[in-house]
């Protein structure tokens, strides 16, 4: 299911004030964020981290990450819910970080190109064909042998494991969030796959915390693999 006109609740100031009260706080997000920076540290074997995007920055907490293990970065933080554009500028005010409005549900709008892309838990509220979409678009922007990390909310096999993961957080009485559609690992590995990246794999999970990575082929046409791949 696409859920094309789902209720995604993303451009109020309530919900995103309501998320950042939560975010701190959310068990083993912190490992996630660890292994992050692990992996791109291992793409500084064959492209330095220079220039990064960050799709659905937030407050700027992931790309604050980046810069703190990479000091000399510098790119583009993408939101656009006022409230984490406004905290997102603040964060940056001192930076060399743009920091651009722009809703994820549209193409991306020209940005340049990067040695990295990164995403933490913003990515699954976009319904899969936005995904799949998204997910080409990512790699048209990457230099080669750059990295797309994506730290995601993802589907759960079952129901029953579905509300372990609610009980685990803490928020099993409350409603699930109607902005979420939630997708398996393999199918987002399968989309990463078709995009035409290579070495895509899984590489940490933790019950609906998963962190996806995929590099940008170093010099083969990403039409040409892409056309081969859903051939």
């Amino acid at each position: 299911m696409e859920h094309e006109d789902h209720d995604n609740r993303w451009a109020q100031d309530a919900h995103a004030l309501q998320y950042l009260a939560f975010a701190d706080g959310m068990g083993h997000r912190g490992e996630g964020e660890a292994e992050l920076i692990r992996q791109l540290a291992l793409q500084q074997r064959n492209r330095p981290i220079g220039r990064v995007l960050d799709l659905g920055c937030g407050d700027g907490r992931l790309l604050r990450l980046v810069q703190e293990a990479f000091p000399s970065v510098t790119g583009v933080a993408v939101d656009f819910n006022a409230v984490m554009l406004e905290r997102a500028r603040r964060c940056f005010a001192d930076d060399a970080i743009d920091v651009v409005r722009h809703d994820l549900d549209t193409p991306l709008p020209e940005l340049g190109s990067f040695d990295a892309v990164v995403s933490s838990f913003a990515i699954h509220h976009l319904s899969h064909r936005r995904k799949r979409a998204l997910f080409s678009e990512i790699a048209d922007v990457l230099r080669a042998d750059g990295t797309f990390a994506n730290l995601e909310h993802v589907a759960s096999p079952t129901a029953l494991l579905h509300e372990r993961f609610r009980e685990a957080l803490g928020i099993a009485d409350q409603p699930d969030d109607p902005s979420n559609i939630l997708a398996p690992v393999q199918d987002q590995l399968d989309w990463l796959d078709a995009a035409g990246f290579v070495d895509v794999d899984c590489v940490w999970k933790w019950l609906e915390m998963a962190l996806f990575v995929a590099i940008r082929p170093p010099t083969a046409s990403l039409s040409t693999m892409r056309c081969a791949r859903l051939g």
